[in-house]
């Protein structure tokens, strides 16, 4: 009776080992992961006024014009033959 009792303790105590272990293991992970969102939010407000002094600077994506490619005279010739002028 008295050798089960001394097994049943041990095995407790390998779980409390465990249990402190893997409440250890979680704690560092919210650390880490409150410290990587705390750099992606600081990384997130550069982008934005970043975009911010693209709009108001003028270079906003959406008012750039692209200029049109020039065509070689292999590529006009290829366009021809195939049939994309009429």
């Amino acid at each position: 009776m008295e050798n089960n009792n001394i097994e049943q303790e041990e095995k407790s105590g390998d779980a409390k080992k465990e249990t402190y272990s893997m409440i250890d293991d979680a704690n560092l992970a919210a650390k880490r992961m409150e410290e990587a969102n705390k750099v992606k939010g600081e990384l997130l407000d550069r982008e934005e006024a970043l975009e911010a002094r693209k709009a108001v600077g003028g270079n906003a994506e959406a008012g750039e014009k692209q200029e049109p490619k020039e065509e070689t005279p292999r590529e006009y010739m290829e366009k021809v033959m195939s049939g994309g002028i009429n």
